[in-house]
């Protein structure tokens, strides 16, 4: 089947940022995402999904407990089960990018305290 964020489910996260449920399944999900100049979402971690994020179009980061990756287009990076991470927009334009998740993420979220960002700050 043929899909595409015209008629894929639509949801909308942080108020502000964009996700469409490519593929849903229980082994697998593919979510299209948009999020917006200093957009972010709350840090978490996953106790059995894996994750892979895909830069489409923009630069986004990834905050990590001891670093923070920069991803631009044509950019990805995969997440390990019980990685602490959160997901920032700190550009100035918006990021499209892809999140394919290995089960799905449904009912395998924890929220956690925000990373500490190398150099003493806190993340938002």
């Amino acid at each position: 089947m043929v899909v595409s964020i015209e008629y894929a489910e639509h949801y909308v996260w942080g108020d502000v940022c964009d996700g469409w449920h490519l593929l849903q399944r229980d082994d697998m999900s593919v979510i299209y995402e948009r999020v917006p100049a200093g957009g972010t979402e709350v840090a978490h971690f996953h106790t059995r999904a894996r994750q892979f994020f895909y830069i489409l179009e923009g630069e986004g980061s990834l905050v990590f407990a001891d670093q923070v990756i920069v991803l631009k287009k044509g950019q990805g990076i995969e997440i390990a089960p019980l990685v602490g991470h959160q997901f920032k927009n700190q550009s100035s334009a918006d990021v499209h990018f892809l999140v394919i998740s290995v089960p799905s993420t449904r009912g395998d979220r924890t929220n956690s305290a925000p990373a500490a960002v190398p150099g003493g700050e806190d993340a938002a």
